[in-house]
């Protein structure tokens, strides 16, 4: 089970805003079945099969385009560990770090 943070960045835009090119990734990604994900403000976390993130990228960058973009940078980052083979990555994450920062105090 892998991680990614997938952000993806339509430039040429006729404003500084790009949430409808978002927008239209994520939608993308809302079709996917058996893909965890968490819509952040600076990009998405995907939790799946590593084959699997890599279509649901292919999928984002290629939603994102219109007749009004004509160019997209992608960028991922690929956490894949293979040590552990549970699902739940990525709430284990967090919760290992919500519990050392307790430890912490």
């Amino acid at each position: 089970m892998a991680i990614a943070e997938i952000s993806v960045v339509p430039l040429g835009t006729k404003t500084a805003s790009v949430s409808t090119y978002v927008a239209r990734a994520v939608k993308a990604l809302q079709q996917e079945r058996d893909v965890k994900y968490e819509t952040t403000a600076m990009g998405t976390i995907v939790e799946a099969d590593l084959d699997r993130i890599l279509s649901v990228v292919r999928k984002m960058h290629e939603a994102a385009f219109g007749e009004e973009v004509e160019r997209i940078v992608t960028t991922i980052r690929i956490d894949d560990r293979r040590d552990k083979t549970r699902t739940g990555r990525m709430q284990d994450k967090l919760s290992s770090l919500k519990k050392e920062l307790e430890s912490q105090k």
